[in-house]
Formats: C-alpha cells, sequence, structure tokens
C-alpha cells in the first residue's frame, strides 16, 4: 500500500480504545487510525451521525459488538464513504425479549448505584471460560468499564435496545467485509455471526477457536492476522 489507510475504530459497550490496543500496535504502519467514542448519544442514529460528521472522506471501518450495530448504521447513511468492512462478535439481530429483560436488568443496577457490579456480572458472557483468572485480560475489561463510566453505559445501553433490525439491509453492502467471532462467545455465537456473512455478498467469515466475545483481547495474533489482510485487500467480494 502506497496511501495509508483511514480506519475508524468503533468499541462495544463500557469499552474505550483499550479494546483495540493489539491491532492498534500491529496495523499502526497500515493506516491512520480513529478509535470512535459511542458514549454521547442514547441512538444508534445519532451516533453514526456523528461518527460521519467527524470522519475523512472515505475509510475502513471496524466495530466489535455494538460497534457493529453503530458500523451497520454507517452502512445505510453512508455507504459510499465505507471502502471496506469489518464486523466482530456483532449481531445483525434486535434483541430478544430475554435480552432486553437483561439490559433493563443491569441499567436498574447502576441506577441503584451498583454500577461497578454490572462488568463483574457480565464477565463470565464476556471471555472464554479459561480466561475468567486471567488477571491481566480481566483488568483490562474492569479498567475500561470504570473509565467509560454509568452516564455513558446508559446511552450505551439505550441505544443498544432501540437498534434497528439490520437484517434486511445486509444484501445492500457491497464493499470487501470481513464477519469473525470466537467460537464460545456466549453473546454472539457463530450461528449469530453467520447470519451477517450469509446476508452480505462475497463477506469473508472466519471463526476464532477458544475465543469468547472479546476477541481482539482475547485472541489479538489471530484478529490481527485476519485485520491486516482485510485492511490490505486480501478480503475480495465475489
Amino acid at each position: 500500500m502506497t496511501d495509508r489507510a483511514s480506519l475508524l475504530l468503533i468499541p462495544g459497550l463500557l469499552c474505550d480504545a483499550a479494546l483495540w490496543q493489539n491491532q492498534i500496535s500491529a496495523l499502526k504502519n497500515m493506516a491512520n487510525y480513529t478509535v470512535v467514542d459511542t458514549t454521547r448519544h442514547d441512538d444508534i442514529r445519532a451516533i453514526a451521525r456523528d461518527v460521519l460528521a467527524a470522519a475523512p472522506r472515505r475509510f475502513a471501518l471496524a466495530g466489535l459488538s455494538m460497534g457493529g450495530y453503530v458500523a451497520l448504521e454507517i452502512m445505510r447513511q453512508a455507504p459510499e464513504r465505507v471502502t471496506r468492512l469489518a464486523l466482530l462478535d456483532t449481531s445483525a439481530r434486535p434483541d430478544t425479549e430475554e435480552q432486553k429483560h437483561r439490559r433493563r436488568l443491569l441499567l436498574v443496577m447502576a441506577q441503584e448505584g451498583r454500577f461497578k457490579g454490572v462488568t463483574p456480572r457480565l464477565l463470565p458472557m464476556l471471555i472464554h471460560p479459561d480466561h475468567i483468572h486471567d488477571v491481566a485480560l480481566t483488568t483490562i475489561i474492569m479498567e475500561m468499564a470504570e473509565r467509560v463510566g454509568r452516564d455513558a453505559f446508559f446511552n450505551q445501553q439505550t441505544a443498544i435496545l432501540n437498534r434497528t433490525d439490520s437484517r434486511p439491509y445486509l444484501k445492500d453492502i457491497a464493499c470487501p467485509t470481513l464477519v469473525l467471532g470466537g467460537r464460545q462467545d456466549a453473546i454472539t455465537p457463530p450461528d449469530i455471526v453467520q447470519e451477517i456473512a450469509n446476508g452480505i455478498k462475497g463477506a469473508r467469515l472466519s471463526i476464532i477457536e477458544e475465543c469468547g466475545h472479546l476477541s481482539t483481547l482475547e485472541r489479538p495474533d489471530a484478529v490481527n492476522a485476519l485485520m491486516k489482510e482485510w485492511l490490505s485487500g486480501g478480503t475480495k467480494i465475489g
């Protein structure tokens, strides 16, 4: 590549730039990156509008979990500006009633002053069971949540609860697309990730073994290799 790509990285719920720290290091010679803030609005469409207002004219786009919801909304609002798309550990579906109920319970916990209890409760769903006792990993996750904070958590959960069903729009995505997920992801399991790849013509699907929901932190080498290939043009449509 003679010109460095512009790369937007969108974190998930209760996550910040630390979610992408390994990819930033691995891709620094390939791309000029920006980590998007998803905390200021309680609506996915408004978050996407903010991203587009600040973004370069053309850019590569990667989102994990909630970041994927925002990325899919960007693809609805300005698909012509996205050169290539990576959707990590995310879903095109809206929440089920059970998922909505669980989110509302977490909002009540936070409202009652138990925000610091939210992430420990989520942790078993966020990472592979074998990684629960990885102190370095869990410390990163807990510290991200603390930095994001309660007010932003309210915004993010409200935005997620009211997001659009993206499944009907997958067929309209025409840029080179990488879709990946963890084999043991309890939040967006392989069939949910597969559904996205099936809906996007020519998308590349990769399921990472021994990996939960936070693939960028749990299996950075595998994610880095896939994203390098994706960013350099190795993920082709057709």
